[in-house]
């Protein structure tokens, strides 16, 4: 699979956090070219404020390898990761992080903070963003276009 084919099944979980009303962002985590583990943000339907789609999926993925690092594995995000979830791939030793659009507000991947290049850090990954960007983005436009278009009517 290419980085765009598997940025493609990160667009789907992105679909399925919107339809349960959460902010649309998808991840999937990629081992030796096969999909262990899957995720969508879900911080509202769990009333939990780590569950975005990184964190979820990375959860997911540890237990499907037995273990809570993940040196040989992919991780594939629609959207730049925070700061919490940079900190949580970098902990897990995800060999490469790539993500579609970038995050200006909260984005922890070089828009608002470089935690993958902090030097200091003792883990290294690889980082790739703008893959899907266009596509990452839109999803995000049209959802919080239509957030305050039903605001306006209510």
């Amino acid at each position: 699979m290419t980085d765009d084919d598997v940025m493609l099944l990160a667009l789907a979980q992105a679909r399925l956090a919107w339809q349960a009303g959460e902010v649309p962002v998808g991840a999937i985590v990629i081992k030796d070219g096969v999909v262990i583990a899957t995720g969508h943000n879900q911080p509202i339907t769990t009333s939990d404020p780590s569950a975005h789609a990184e964190m979820v999926a990375l959860r997911a993925a540890a237990r499907a390898v037995g273990n809570y690092r993940l040196p040989d594995c992919e991780v594939f995000i629609t959207l730049e990761p925070c700061a919490m979830c940079a900190m949580a791939l970098l902990h897990a030793r995800v060999r490469r992080v790539v993500f579609g659009a970038p995050d200006p507000k909260t984005g922890a991947a070089g828009s608002v903070l470089s935690l993958f290049d902090e030097p200091r850090l003792n883990h290294q990954t690889t980082l790739l963003g703008g893959v899907q960007a266009s596509a990452c983005g839109q999803i995000l436009k049209d959802f919080f276009a239509q957030r305050r278009a039903a605001q306006k009517t209510a």
